[in-house]
Parts: structure tokens; sequence; C-alpha cells
């Protein structure tokens, strides 16, 4: 459904983006993750049809920057930033709700069921919203249509805890009948719903891992790591991860929180030749 092919993309001599090859199917639940400056916010909005670029970025064969308007009313985005809109409440969700074709009442259901009052912001500037407020109404409006590709760019942030539970759980109830590309810094929060993680570094992808619907990503794991020799560069790469080094830089111990496993062994691959034996307890809760 969704493609980049050799996509790169460079802001004055930075190149942000690197040569990246993607595909995203149908159905799939991606975790997109990664530092700051990674790339992962270039990404999305390549794929919205935002940036020049090199390369190709497709959805369903077509191109998101000559096909904008007609491709964005399949897409139900979540932006990092909110935009500085002006308009008020209520003309925000009932533009939105003509655009895409939905019933206004629809949007309003989802931000209530976030907690925000509609009724009491109606009037109000949508710029004038506090921050949690913004990003309650701008999830409703990319939940309050029936879109088959849901892009969120850090949706979480600024939402209270009860209302970042009800968002994965409005996430949740759509798994079945959207693929969903969700940028996060925390893959704890995002591991219950995703089937596949894709990490970022200076814009490249250096781990894209499918998860099976039976695998939980939750938990506690002791690992155990034995290698060749001494490596330097792999020790520091250990003790970034905390853990404990058991014998001369041979034998090396620690704890992988579940959701960080799949990072985990991304790290390691980068060393393989030198590593003996690996192995990845599930401890009881």
């Amino acid at each position: 459904m969704i493609r980049f092919r050799k996509l790169s993309k460079t802001f004055k001599r930075a190149r942000v983006l690197d040569d990246i090859d993607l595909e995203i199917g149908l159905g799939e639940r991606i975790a997109l993750i990664g530092s700051n400056g990674a790339g992962k916010t270039t990404l999305i909005r390549c794929l919205l049809g935002e940036y020049v670029h090199d390369g190709e970025v497709t959805i369903d064969g077509r191109d998101p920057r000559r096909e904008r308007t007609a491709l964005l009313g399949l897409i139900g985005f979540v932006p990092q930033l909110p935009p500085p809109l002006k308009m008020s409440v209520q003309r925000l969700i009932d533009f939105s709700a003509a655009l895409c074709g939905t019933d206004p009442a629809r949007i309003v259901a989802i931000a209530e069921r976030l907690g925000l009052d509609v009724a009491s912001v109606a009037e109000r500037q949508f710029v004038r919203l506090s921050g949690g407020m913004k990003q309650k109404l701008l999830i409703a409006i990319a939940l309050g249509r029936d879109a088959k590709v849901l892009v969120m760019d850090e949706p979480a942030a600024n939402l209270d805890p009860d209302a970042r539970k009800i968002f994965f759980d409005l996430l949740a109830e759509r798994q079945h009948d959207a693929t969903m590309l969700i940028s996060s810094h925390r893959l704890d929060e995002v591991s219950a719903l995703v089937n596949r993680v894709v990490e970022l570094d200076m814009g490249k992808v250096v781990l894209d891992d499918r998860v099976a619907d039976d695998v939980s990503l939750s938990g506690m794991l002791t690992c155990r790591v034995t290698v060749k020799r001494a490596e330097p560069a792999l020790a520091q790469a250990l003790t970034h991860w905390r853990f404990e080094d058991r014998g001369d830089g041979i034998e090396w111990e620690g704890r992988i929180p579940g959701p960080d496993r799949l990072r985990f062994v991304g790290m390691l691959s980068r060393y393989v030749a030198l590593i003996d034996h690996v192995s990845l307890t599930e401890q009881p809760a």
C-alpha cells in the first residue's frame, strides 16, 4: 500500500533521510521509533506530500505530492505540533467533517470520549486551547473518519494518563481496518498495538522487525551475552544498556524491558561476527 523507494531528503546541506527503501502493507501497524533528529517527522511529511524529495513515495501506486488532495482524504493524521489555526473549535470540526465526508457528531463523540467537553470550548479559537485540548481534538478529527491509513506523529504527547489510555483503546478498535504508522519515542506505549517496528537513525532504517500477533512485548527479560573476544565498541554499547561485565569483557549480563527487545537485538546484530552466544529469558510476572 505504502512504498518508499530510494527516498532521500536534504535540508540545506544536512541529509535528513538517506536512501530509504521501505514498504508498508495493508493492515500493518508500525511503530516508527528513533531519537530526535533521526528523520521520523521528515519521513511522515514526505508521505503526506509536503516536501519535495529525491526518490519515490507512493500510496496505492499514487504520488502524494501530485494527488495530495485526493490521497489526504484517505489518511487520518495527527501532527507532532498542532497548527496555529485561528478558526473556532466548532468551525474546525464542521470544516474537517465536510472535507472527509463524515458526520461532525462522530468527531465530537470521540473528542468527548477523550475527555474534551466540546460544548464548553466550541466558540473558542483552536489556537487558544491548551496543548492537551488541541491534541484531543486533532485525534478526534483523525479518527472521526473512515481513513484507510492512520499516521500519528508523537500522538500521545500532551495527553493526560486517562486520555492516553483511551486514545490507545481507540486505536485498538481500528487495528483490523486501517494501516497505522505511529511515530513515538516510547515503544512501551504502542507495543501492545503494533505488529512491526521500524527504527530510524541518522536518516537510515537500522531496524525493521515484524512481530507475530501472539508475541508479547511487555514484561522484562534477563539477557546473557557471550562474545568471542573483548571489543571496546560492543562493550560500550552493552554498558549503555546497563549490562554488567561478568568476565574480562567476554561475558555480559543485564535486563531488557520487553518493549525494547527488538531494538536490543537490532543493536546486537551489528556485532554478529563477535557474538558466541545470546540468551533471552522472560521473567515471570
